[in-house]
């Protein structure tokens, strides 16, 4: 058995069925030119040796033909009607397109213009409100001025009055003090000389025990009459106490005082049996 070491044959045998492919191809994509008879192919082969297809001239694969070129169908002149209304159809859809973006330009413009209407208006309510405020903060400023000087004033004149009737204070107690210490001297001798003239009339009972003491209220008018007694305590009998009062009435009416400030309607005397 003859042996193919190069693989000659399979080889060739590769390049004649590409070749026959090629063709079919060719003859399928032709499709428009006048169909002819399929002629079968026959492929025949001859078996060689390796010397032989060493030396056989080398096989150049035919040039591709590439099919002729279909004519270009006329084309049909164009219609002047359909021309005018085309060129109608463009006008108008421009026309619409700039409408249409004249639109949505002045939509934007009006939307600007809202926009700045509303902060021009929220600037205004702002500006507005900080007036209200700083006129508010204003208000209750000299109101709360106003006040103070009100509460001041008040405290002033309080303060005057209460330093003014502090010297008044002082002057009346100053006033009071000189005037019974002025008059001490003359109380004294008021009630001495009432006591010395009740003593002159008054007769003590046997009875009565060496220093009794006898306290009394004497009540008297303006001019010394006397219109009543009342014996607070007494350390005697009923015939003591009835000496006292019978002195009493005899005395009326009692000294007239050195001084009218020194006058006391009811006058507190002690009466003692030593006296």
């Amino acid at each position: 058995m003859l042996r193919d070491t190069y693989n000659i044959i399979p080889t060739f045998l590769a390049a004649v069925l590409h070749l026959a492919v090629l063709a079919a191809t060719v003859f399928v994509v032709d499709f428009t030119r006048p169909a002819h008879p399929i002629i079968p192919l026959a492929i025949s082969a001859t078996l060689v040796t390796e010397e032989q297809l060493a030396q056989a001239p080398e096989i150049t694969p035919p040039k591709v033909v590439d099919p002729e070129p279909e004519p270009e169908p006329l084309k049909p002149l164009p219609d002047p009607e359909e021309e005018v209304r085309r060129a109608a159809e463009e006008q108008k859809r421009l026309e619409d397109l700039r409408v249409e973006q004249e639109r949505i330009r002045q939509e934007k413009a009006a939307e600007e213009k809202r926009k700045e209407q509303a902060e021009a208006e929220r600037k205004k309510r702002e500006e507005a409100e900080r007036e209200r405020r700083e006129k508010e903060a204003e208000r209750k400023r000299q109101e709360d001025i106003e006040r103070q000087q009100k509460e001041n004033e008040r405290l002033r004149k309080e303060a005057e009055l209460a330093a003014l009737q502090d010297r008044r204070n002082a002057e009346i107690k100053a006033e009071e003090e000189r005037l019974a210490a002025m008059n001490a001297g003359l109380q004294e001798r008021y009630i001495l000389s009432i006591r010395n003239q009740i003593y002159r009339n008054w007769s003590p009972p046997a009875s009565a025990r060496f220093g009794s003491e006898c306290e009394v209220i004497v009540r008297q008018v303006p001019g010394g009459e006397v219109v009543g007694l009342t014996i607070l305590k007494c350390d005697g009998d009923e015939a003591l106490r009835r000496s006292v009062e019978s002195a009493v009435y005899k005395a009326s009416p009692l000294p007239l005082p050195p001084d009218q400030s020194v006058f006391d309607r009811n006058l507190r005397l002690i009466l003692k049996t030593e006296q």
